[in-house]
């Protein structure tokens, strides 16, 4: 190959990345202003209307999605947005509460956002550290860091952000010392599970604790080195985290006659979805699906090795449910045969995008349950007349111009109050509007088809 040939083709595809990333940066700072422009024709007075921030189980906090100065927005129509632009209800409430933050509360990011000199993934990291803080901070922080904010990372951010806090907001910095407690907690996402059967562990402790926490792990992974586990270093302090969960002790201390000597016994309560060939095949490969595990896949393989552990006294095994077979009620209220069939047959909220597990979501009559003393018809409350909707998209199902039907038992098709249509099924949502979907009274040229 001719040198001079390759660094020519090098120069050209590094060129034309750069030009693409002008043209991505551009589109997304006009879905910034489109979202700004949306909340202008939707804005509300109520803030019983507007859209807020909902806690990780769902509920809402009476936060608006932007701070002081910015305007209110139907909680709905954030909804319907991110689900024209095929995002989630919270990440269309991130995308529309960043853009407002920035239009009303940081104007001299935005101005740099829209002038192209300023990505906007950078003007909407900063967005999300001031929207709980005055619009006078707000207005400092944007002097402050709008002309850096090109090479501003976030922990610059954030002491801009406390000074700031600091300086206009005494009070609340004060407040903010006092609840220094109530930052503490420790998680453990057992919905987010990996296909080996991992879960990630996370978590803020009071510093003396989580000395103590270290001092542990340390010594039971030093402990499992005495007892010949090879393992690397970061295997042992995760197993150690096991033992100190179970009460055990790898190596007998002072006082104790064994090994192991305080062990708490494991009950496992399987859930396991398993297809017919997994279960003629006998492999330990063979993938599952485990609903505890946030319906991710393992395999057959993994399920066993849990349940043969010696620490395992109990294995419970659910009744398999066949999803196949339509159940039926006269009455409204939901039996609990009937709601875990429709929980285990959509296994989230079967709004466009949602992925909120069918366990936290109400069931809803997809044709509005009718009375029988009113003339209702029988068997009403049935599994194919049922489907699991978080609360949020119950409501606009409800309350809104949305609508949706049934094409078959757990594939439903979704219509939005301005025409959009998307198809859900056990695969996810495919938008089944056309596109593009041109702005009205925009000339013919610029119409495709």
């Amino acid at each position: 190959m001719n040198p001079a040939s390759s660094t020519v083709d090098a120069s050209a595809v590094l060129a034309a990345a750069r030009r693409l990333r002008r043209e991505a940066n551009a589109a997304e700072a006009g879905v910034l202003v489109q979202a700004v422009e949306w909340c202008r024709i939707h804005r509300v007075e109520e803030p019983d209307l507007a859209a807020t921030w909902l806690d990780s189980r769902g509920y809402d906090t009476g936060i608006p999605i932007a701070g002081p100065g910015a305007p209110l927005v139907s909680e709905f129509a954030v909804a319907e947005f991110a689900a024209a632009l095929g995002i989630s209800a919270a990440s269309g409430r991130n995308l529309v509460g960043q853009a407002l933050e920035l239009r009303h509360r940081l104007p001299k990011t935005w101005a740099r956002v829209q002038d192209g000199s300023l990505a906007s993934w950078r003007a909407r990291r900063i967005a999300e550290q001031t929207i709980t803080i005055s619009l006078e901070a707000a207005a400092w922080v944007d002097a402050q860091v709008a002309p850096f904010a090109h090479t501003t990372g976030p922990a610059q951010v954030q002491r801009t952000v406390e000074s700031a806090i600091a300086r206009f907001m005494p009070d609340h910095a004060a407040e903010q010392r006092d609840r220094a407690a109530e930052q503490r907690y420790f998680t453990i996402d057992a919905d987010q599970v990996s296909f080996a059967g991992t879960a990630r562990v996370h978590g803020e402790l009071d510093l003396v604790d989580a000395l103590d926490l270290e001092d542990a792990v340390r010594a039971g992974a030093a402990q499992l080195v005495q007892l010949g586990c090879p393992d690397p270093l970061d295997v042992r302090r995760a197993a150690a985290v096991g033992m100190l969960a179970r009460g055990e002790q790898a190596l007998a201390f002072e006082g104790d006659e064994t090994p192991m000597s305080r062990v708490r016994s494991r009950e496992i309560v399987l859930y396991v979805h398993l297809s017919e060939d997994t279960l003629r095949s006998g492999a330990a490969d063979a993938p599952v699906w485990l609903e505890d595990a946030g319906g991710r896949l393992l395999t057959a393989g993994q399920i066993a090795e849990w349940c043969g552990r010696p620490d395992t006294n109990t294995v419970t095994v659910k009744p398999v449910i066949d999803l196949h077979q339509t159940r039926a009620v006269d009455g409204y209220q939901v039996p609990e045969p009937i709601a875990e069939h429709v929980r285990l047959r959509d296994r989230t909220c079967i709004f466009p995008w949602c992925n909120r597990p069918a366990r936290s979501c109400d069931l809803d009559h997809i044709d509005p349950y009718v009375n029988m003393a009113d003339g209702g018809a029988p068997g009403q409350t049935s599994t194919e007349n049922l489907a699991p909707q978080c609360r949020l998209h119950h409501r606009m199902k409800t309350h809104a111009a949305w609508t949706y039907t049934t094409v078959e038992p757990g594939v439903f098709l979704w219509h939005s109050p301005h025409g959009h249509t998307w198809l859900r099924d056990a695969s996810g949502t495919t938008d089944l509007t056309r596109l593009p979907v041109d702005p009205p009274g925009d000339p013919p040229e610029r119409r495709t088809s």
